[in-house]
């Protein structure tokens, strides 16, 4: 990775120099270069239901074409339908089907293995010099849904800039960095352990845990790097509740075969075995009768601006309410302006450390007894979220 990084780093100084400014960098005058890659653990995408879509998630990228000077190369693990593209094509507002058809390549590594499509493009030699010849070196940028080594390498093997965190800060986008950024913004965040790599560790952290807060019902583990949810899984702490102080330790890691796993078809056997190649935190587990799961999405600008797009209330399911299913837009508006606040400290901070591109927050809320509700950030999606 370090002979990539600074060549890495000095493409991306190039994109900061070329748009100093929001508006400039949505001027349109510029070919995009769409690597939809979901670049994640491939054992922990195993267990999202449709990863294999996750690819046309992207195709939202063809909005873009709506700038009759942009171009937009798309890149697919398998050739899209044509049906579907056109379906995009025809939302576009006052630009002829076949003005926008003509400014988007598609392009397909015919490869449906369970590989990431960065990794099977940088497979392909033939197909990276396709994608070269048909863009602008000096006005193009490559987009990612999630940016790791893999997008490092090919933003450089390209020559073209990647509008994406570097890798390098992959770290601020995990749970226990989350909650480091946290308690840099002075945002509200639960009570949790440090990150730990073993279960014996991750036994004793639980239990310091519930001896900083004995009113704790139940606790949430979760792997370092699980998504969707899919990395959680729930320790009711009722059945050991009266387990002598020194006791709890051994308590816990009894308890743990028996955890409520979120992910469908999920053991411990598998759970623990992730542990010290992804790490794990314990966290408390936020109780509330009227509870919501709030979420907001910024963008942070090369020029190092941040701009906040959206919020929305996440739709979840799953046994315990862990696990993404959809959201409804906009957020409620009685936090909504909080939200979006703490969203912009949040931002700041990123920014700060060199993040760039989109990133989420998930929170939760629970509403009080004086009507008022109150906002815990859970963590950070340093990737293109819902």
């Amino acid at each position: 990775d370090s002979e990539y990084g600074q060549q890495f780093r000095n493409l991306q100084i190039e994109l900061r120099e070329r748009w100093h400014k929001v508006e400039e960098f949505d001027s349109g005058d510029c070919d995009i270069i769409v690597i939809p890659s979901v670049s994640l653990d491939q054992k922990e995408m195993q267990k999202v239901e449709g990863a294999y879509h996750y690819e046309e998630r992207h195709l939202f990228s063809l909005i873009r074409l709506r700038n009759p000077r942009t171009r937009l190369i798309y890149i697919t693990s398998q050739p899209l339908h044509p049906m579907i593209v056109d379906y995009y094509l025809q939302l576009l507002p006052g630009i002829p089907f076949s003005h926008a058809r003509d400014r988007l390549f598609l392009f397909s590594t015919y490869d449906a293995s369970p590989k990431s499509l960065t990794q099977k493009i940088l497979e392909r030699p033939r197909l990276m010099e396709r994608i070269r010849q048909a863009v602008r070196p000096t006005k193009s940028y490559m987009v990612c849904y999630n940016s790791t080594p893999l997008e490092r390498e090919l933003s450089v093997k390209l020559g073209i800039p990647l509008w994406a965190s570097d890798p390098d800060l992959l770290y601020w986008g995990t749970k226990s960095g989350s909650r480091q950024i946290f308690a840099e913004s002075g945002v509200p965040y639960p009570d949790g352990s440090e990150l730990v790599w073993n279960v014996a560790d991750l036994a004793k952290a639980a239990a310091k845990l519930w001896e900083r807060q004995p009113h704790l019902q139940r606790m949430v583990i979760k792997l370092n790097e699980g998504f969707s949810g899919e990395g959680n899984a729930i320790l009711e702490l009722k059945p050991i509740a009266y387990t002598a102080p020194w006791e709890r330790v051994k308590a816990i890691r009894d308890c743990f075969p028996h955890l409520r796993f979120q992910a469908t078809g999920e053991t411990w056997a598998n759970f623990s075995s992730r542990i010290p190649e992804l790490g794990a935190i314990a966290e408390a587990f936020i109780e509330g009768s009227e509870k919501r799961s709030p979420s907001v999405q910024g963008r942070i600008v090369p020029s190092g601006e941040v701009e906040i797009l959206s919020t929305h209330d996440q739709i979840l399911g799953g046994p315990d309410g862990q696990i993404f299913l959809g959201c409804r837009f906009p957020a409620d508006e009685s936090y909504r302006l909080e939200l979006q606040e703490l969203g912009r400290k949040i931002g700041h901070n990123l920014a700060e450390k060199g993040a760039l591109e989109q990133f989420g927050i998930d929170y939760v809320a629970v509403r009080q007894e004086d009507g008022k509700w109150d906002i815990q950030a859970i963590e950070i999606n340093l990737r293109k979220g819902g």
